[in-house]
């Protein structure tokens, strides 16, 4: 029983994003979720409480700072783990079309949920901002200023290269140009260490 309950829960999850990626998140509704996952609308109510509990799910299982690694790499190999683990977040939140809707809702919204959802993602970088700290000559409030600047600017990019094929003459339509913001970045993690 309980592993049908876990299937559902990731059809449910799969189907929100699916229809986010080809309605846009505004015109997601409960019945045409449920009709994509095949499954009876009461069990989203039943498994995630609402469509708000489904959409919470979703960013939950595939937002890159609200699924922190359990155990961080020992300080040689740090800056080169800072490294992939930038390139990952890049990678993710270009490649998810349904998450990036999301992010972009979460900006206009007063939602109780994305409250919620951004205390994790603060959590999750304040453990990893201790943790460099305790290997870097830099303190610990300048290495949060630096993160702060470089996950939001992550983030501003890939909202903006839908409309826009070029910043800072970096064309962030394309892996090349991402490849060379995530170079600047390694010149700045270098600069921690």
């Amino acid at each position: 029983m309980e592993k049908d309950r876990e299937a559902t829960e990731q059809r449910l999850i799969a189907a929100m994003g699916e229809l986010i990626e080809e309605k846009g998140f505004e015109k997601v509704g409960v019945n045409a979720v449920a009709e994509r996952a095949g499954v009876s609308k009461m069990l989203i109510y039943r498994y995630f409480n609402s469509l708000d509990g489904l959409i919470y799910a979703y960013i939950q299982k595939n937002d890159f700072w609200t699924n922190p690694p359990a155990n961080y790499p020992p300080p040689p190999e740090l800056k080169d783990y800072l490294k992939k683990m930038i390139r990952n977040q890049i990678r993710q939140l270009r490649k998810d079309i349904p998450l990036k809707r999301l992010r972009q809702w979460e900006l206009s919204t007063h939602n109780p949920m994305v409250k919620e959802l951004f205390e994790k993602r603060e959590a999750g970088g304040m453990e990893l901002v201790q943790f460099i700290s305790g290997f870097s000559t830099v303190s610990k409030d300048n290495i949060a200023a630096l993160a702060t600047l470089i996950n939001s600017s992550i983030t501003y990019l890939i909202l903006l290269e839908e409309n826009f094929p070029v910043y800072n003459g970096i064309p962030i339509q394309t892996d090349e140009g991402w490849e060379k913001i995530a170079e600047g970045i390694d010149y700045i993690i270098n600069l921690l260490y």
